[in-house]
């Protein structure tokens, strides 16, 4: 699902992003991305995104080499990936129902496709009784459910969370996470970047930890095998 090769970023002003980074998260994995603030966790969630380009290296995203997609290309690339900030980027003017529903239509459903999934997917994260209220109205983890709505209603086989749980409360926290992993379980592949490590400490999950732009530790929790060195990961990518 997504696979770097000694991954390169190196800013303007000489600081770097990325340091030669090999990694590999196969599809249907749940991954979490630590590390301080500056470590590189910023640049690899914008690489991802195609917010910036590689300075060397090479990264594909379900097979696909980034370097390929032209500006033309990036809309439906990012089509199959949902992303979800810390800042919720909600659109203020708009209900819960068409903030989610804003996500469909950009990528041109039917107004029939639109009336019947929206529905489905407040449903899934508790938000069935607030599809008329504005963000104004929501609570901070309401906003989150939102934004995380949005993020999946086009089913894209990658959800990324960046900082999901920054401006919620503990147990909010756990409520974001907790629908985060059923989504995983629904067989999205899942990729949160986090400071929050109680959370970290007690899912279990795979763990990458980035520092001074490198991957310095890479822990498979609950069976997964390191897959940074195995080389048959990358072939089975590769013919996804």
């Amino acid at each position: 699902m997504i696979e770097l090769k000694r991954a390169v970023k190196t800013y303007e002003n000489g600081a770097r992003g990325l340091a030669g980074v090999d990694l590999l998260i196969k599809k249907g994995e749940f991954a979490f991305v630590v590390g301080a603030s500056g470590s590189g966790k910023s640049s690899l969630i914008r690489l991802l995104q195609k917010e910036t380009e590689l300075t060397s290296g090479k990264i594909f995203v379900n097979g696909q080499d980034l370097s390929t997609i032209t500006r033309r290309q990036l809309p439906y690339y990012r089509r199959n990936m949902g992303v979800v900030f810390q800042d919720f980027r909600l659109l203020k003017n708009k209900t819960v129902f068409e903030n989610v529903a804003y996500a469909m239509q950009i990528v041109e459903a039917s107004n029939r496709d639109i009336r019947r999934t929206v529905p489905q997917v407040l449903s899934l994260v508790g938000l069935a009784r607030k599809a008329k209220a504005y963000p104004t109205q929501l609570s901070g983890g309401e906003q989150q459910r939102t934004a995380l709505a949005r993020a999946i209603v086009n089913k894209p086989p990658l959800l990324i969370a960046d900082e999901p749980t920054g401006n919620l409360d503990p147990e909010t926290a756990w409520e974001i996470m907790t629908l985060l992993e059923d989504i995983n379980d629904r067989g999205t592949t899942v990729l949160v970047a986090t400071h929050a490590h109680e959370i970290v400490d007690d899912m279990q999950k795979r763990v990458i930890t980035i520092d001074n732009a490198q991957v310095i530790s890479d822990i498979a929790v609950g069976g997964y095998d390191d897959r940074e060195t195995d080389e048959g990961y990358y072939e089975e990518l590769h013919n996804q």
